[in-house]
């Protein structure tokens, strides 16, 4: 397995060289290529990560958790990139030839080396190399999100760069917290490995692994989109090019929650459940909360969709604080579910944009007249994202609630179902706008899709939910099980 894992880290490594080095023509097969590579070496790792833990050098470190948030990763970067061959088609059509090579060489290079980084992170076996490579994740996407040369594109990328590196700044503080707690019991000569840490974390000395916990979350929490740290996350969703948009909410975000999974299982060691767990809550329903409220007030498709996400990393953070073994499954289920459906929905807005030449929700108009196979396809990715039966998240979310109620959380539960329901009736009122309102006479458009490259993704994405949602292959549902009994499950 030792060779899988390097192929992940070295194959888009080099396709992100291969894409800036190369001829810019090059640069649509070479993507492709690495992103449906990477996710079949994700897959190949499942058999093993299920049954133990891959350890190498104390550097690389491949478990039930961290495979989980490899495979949302590896299968969105692949749909992306796939995604991304007809969406460039379309970008700047009045650009002349150089401009437009040279657009799609940073374009792609970036891509490539924003995958590597996600898919680099829950390799790394140490909470400083996690840290690391989240910081490079922060590099590259913002540069992508300011890649587009505009005015409010270069605005979103800098207030991401302030908000979020002062974020990892945290974070950082709470690898140094990490790192004086493990050196009491493991020796001056502790290099911040994981697997160490969480089999010593019930002898650790209390004040320093809560104040890492602490601003774990709160750093790490910036970059996931927890309020009151997420106000990043609408300019830059909004602002990014669409095959981006979809990697940060899809990817991104679950990456930043997976380092927060880390000092969790450590936290819960030293201090017991209720201080980690209560923390959780606290900012799982204030993201929830927002999310319902700002979701109604949105008039960009994109910036729609960014409330969506900070909805659903605070439905995350609520499932992990009920604790129970059943809303953990579902904690980890809706990782791979979530990252299914928001891409989908960023892939469908981004046929939109391209067909309608807009973001604004008022003018997109007879969407399932215009786009017969992206249209259904955006449908049913918002009603994935409301949790209808029979997708993925519909699963996912019953069981982060029946656990809730399970355990005792009876307030807590209650709170996400409204909340949920609130946001549901946000998203399906923009969609039954954009899909079923007749289009103007002038703004009269072609029947067809811009290009087949943006829709196979898209159907992939559908797939998954289905698959997700019915019926769970054994080999995953073994995985999260094991996950659930590595982050502490209790009843």
């Amino acid at each position: 397995m030792i060779a899988v894992i390097l192929a992940l880290l070295i194959v888009p490594l080099a396709a992100a060289i291969a894409c800036a080095a190369l001829p810019a023509k090059l640069a649509p097969v070479i993507t492709p290529v690495s992103g449906v590579a990477c996710f079949g070496l994700v897959l190949a790792l499942i058999p093993a990560a299920g049954h133990r833990d891959l350890n190498y050098l104390s550097y690389l470190r491949v478990d039930a958790l961290s495979e989980i948030f490899l495979l949302a990763t590896g299968f969105l970067y692949g749909a992306v990139t796939v995604y991304s061959v007809g969406y460039l088609k379309h970008h700047d059509l009045d650009q002349d030839q150089y401009h437009r090579d040279r657009y799609a060489r940073r374009f792609y290079a970036g891509l490539n080396l924003f995958g590597w980084a996600m898919l680099a992170a829950p390799i790394m076996g140490s909470l400083a190399l996690l840290w690391i490579a989240v910081e490079i994740t922060t590099i590259v996407s913002a540069l992508l999100v300011a890649i587009e040369d505009t005015d409010g594109a270069a605005e979103a990328a800098w207030k991401y760069v302030l908000i979020a590196s002062a974020g990892l700044g945290l974070a950082l503080l709470a690898t140094v917290f990490a790192y004086f707690a493990g050196s009491q019991l493991l020796g001056e000569h502790y290099n911040l490995a994981i697997s160490p840490l969480i089999e010593v974390s019930h002898n650790l000395p209390h004040t320093p692994v809560r104040l890492a916990f602490m601003l774990a979350v709160l750093g790490y929490g910036t970059k996931v989109g927890f309020f009151p740290v997420h106000t990043w996350l609408p300019d830059a969703h909004s602002e990014a090019p669409t095959p981006v948009s979809a990697l940060l909410s899809g990817a991104l975000l679950a990456t930043s929650f997976y380092a927060i999974l880390r000092y969790y299982q450590v936290a819960s060691g030293t201090l017991g459940s209720a201080f980690p767990r209560d923390t959780l809550l606290a900012f799982g329903v204030a993201s929830l909360l927002l999310a319902a409220l700002y979701v109604f007030d949105q008039r960009d498709i994109k910036r729609l969709l960014a409330y969506s996400s900070v909805e659903h990393m605070g439905i995350l953070a609520i499932g992990v604080s009920f604790g129970a073994p059943v809303a953990l499954a579902g904690v980890l289920l809706h990782v791979l579910a979530h990252a299914a459906a928001k891409g989908n929905a960023f892939m469908g807005a981004g046929v939109f944009t391209v067909k309608f030449g807009t973001k604004q929700i008022a003018a997109l108009r007879g969407g399932l007249d215009v786009l017969p196979w992206s249209g259904p396809l955006f449908l049913i990715a918002v009603f994935a994202l409301s949790a209808m039966p029979p997708s993925g998240l519909f699963r996912s979310e019953f069981q982060i609630v029946y656990g809730g109620l399970s355990s005792g959380h009876y307030a807590a539960a209650a709170v996400l179902v409204a909340g949920v329901t609130v946001v549901f009736f946000g998203l399906t009122a923009s969609a039954t706008r954009m899909l079923f309102t007749p289009a103007p006479a002038p703004r009269a458009l072609t029947r067809g899709e811009p290009s087949a490259w943006m829709v196979v993704p898209m159907v992939a994405g559908v797939a998954v939910l289905l698959v997700l949602g019915l019926h769970p292959p054994g080999e995953l549902t073994g995985l999260i099980a094991r996950a659930v009994t590595q982050l502490g499950a209790t009843r």
